[in-house]
């Protein structure tokens, strides 16, 4: 069993300070990584707003407390903000000036708007990041245009290569642009305060949904750039140029095999019983195997309907890339599952317990501990007071709907 790192353990990441402005998935997905490792992540809201949309994402959205926005804002702490007000500005000022970095994934056009970026803090502290996640940049004719992944994925091709050749263009089954974009924006960061901190002077650091589309397109751009190749549909969900790598119907259901190296068509053969395919003409090497796909498709599909999924896994399971096919609830409850400990327990406030997906980061082979996701404006005092501001100066903020204080919980 995985055990969870204990109290006390420094984390690799503490002592580094991020300001979000974020919401939704993409951000908060990749600040998430940052605060599980150690920073110290201050998402400011906008509380006139009933905090950042995350909150009320259906279902499972009561009180402003998603289950969708627990997934994205363990570890983080809550400022109630709003930028609009008098004397909002001065509050995230004294924050930026004691924070290593700022990110947002706002329209590209606001956060010049909003004085997000390194022209309007960087006289404030010449040291700090300022990395933005935008939908398109913030430069250039989309800047002021709103996107979201399922768009980026259409735009980007992915539709166009995901499915079956006879089907209708299909999204991938998650938010993959967005998942991936927040980590790039992570990683951004990071380098952005190495380099701050050799120089002593940061700057800013622009990432985009579509750029990170773009580039996920990966070996099969350069393929079509250079060779003019244009990706189609392989059925059942198979390799562009590796065969066998596709799923193939057992018994009792279905399972995914892959011979991406030399040695695992032999160990195929021998698990199938088949060890006379090994050196046939059609089907010896990579290059045989792609031109008589459609035939070694017919072979191999003979044999897996012969066996039930797990008789075949317990053959092929070390020798060679194969899974069952396993919808949402198998993959949470595989045996593997539980002994890679892939789902976490947190305590939370009015659950008790909640149970999510834990980060896939270990630190000397534990588990990264967590806090379930702070309420809206959870943090606005004790923030205020480390910058330095007294008790008067808090309660003016207040009434003129700058911030806002944490409510106590209903007893």
């Amino acid at each position: 069993m995985v055990e969870e790192l204990g109290p006390g353990v420094a984390l690799p990441l503490q002592g580094l300070r991020v300001v979000t402005l974020e919401q939704y998935g993409a951000a908060p997905f990749g600040t998430m990584f940052l605060a599980d490792l150690g920073a110290e992540v201050i998402k400011i809201e906008d509380h006139e707003q009933r905090g950042e949309m995350g909150r009320h994402v259906v279902p499972y959205a009561a009180d402003g407390d998603s289950l969708f926005f627990q997934t994205f804002n363990y570890n983080k702490r809550a400022l109630a903000l709003n930028l609009k007000r008098p004397h909002a500005r001065d509050v995230l000022h004294r924050l930026v000036a004691s924070a290593d970095a700022v990110i947002n994934n706002l329209r590209g056009d606001l956060p010049a708007k909003l004085g997000l970026d390194y022209a309007a803090l960087g006289p404030l502290k010449p040291a700090i990041v300022c990395v933005h996640l935008s939908a398109y940049g913030r430069e250039g004719p989309r800047a002021h245009w709103p996107g979201l992944d399922y768009v980026m994925q259409a735009e980007a091709g992915y539709l166009s290569m995901t499915g079956e050749p006879d089907s209708i263009p299909t999204r991938f089954g998650l938010s993959i642009v967005d998942f991936m974009a927040g980590l790039t924006a992570a990683l951004a960061l990071l380098a952005g305060v190495m380099g701050a901190r050799r120089s002593g002077l940061g700057r800013d650091y622009d990432a985009s949904l579509f750029d990170v589309a773009m580039n996920n397109l990966s070996y099969p751009a350069a393929w079509h750039l250079n060779e003019g190749f244009e990706p189609q549909r392989v059925p059942r969900s198979g390799h562009p140029s590796l065969a066998p790598s596709e799923l193939y119907r057992t018994s009792d259901g279905w399972i995914f095999i892959m011979t991406n190296k030399v040695n695992f068509w032999p160990r195929l053969c021998e698990a199938l019983e088949r060890p006379e395919w090994i050196d046939d003409p059609k089907l010896k090497d990579f290059k045989a195997r792609l031109e008589n796909r459609a035939e070694l498709v017919r072979r191999l599909d003979a044999v897996f309907k012969t066996r039930t999924t797990a008789a075949w896994l317990e053959r092929l399971h070390g020798q060679l890339p194969c899974a069952p096919v396993n919808d949402v609830p198998a993959a949470l409850a595989s045996a593997f599952a539980a002994s890679q400990q892939t789902v976490q327990a947190i305590a939370h406030p009015k659950r008790g317990e909640m149970r999510l997906v834990r980060q896939p980061i270990k630190l000397d082979g534990k588990i990264l501990p967590r806090r379930s996701a702070p309420a809206l404006g959870a943090d606005t005092d004790a923030i205020l007071r480390e910058l330095g501001f007294a008790e008067a100066e808090i309660e003016t903020l207040e009434r003129d709907g700058a911030i806002a204080r944490a409510k106590p919980p209903k007893q």
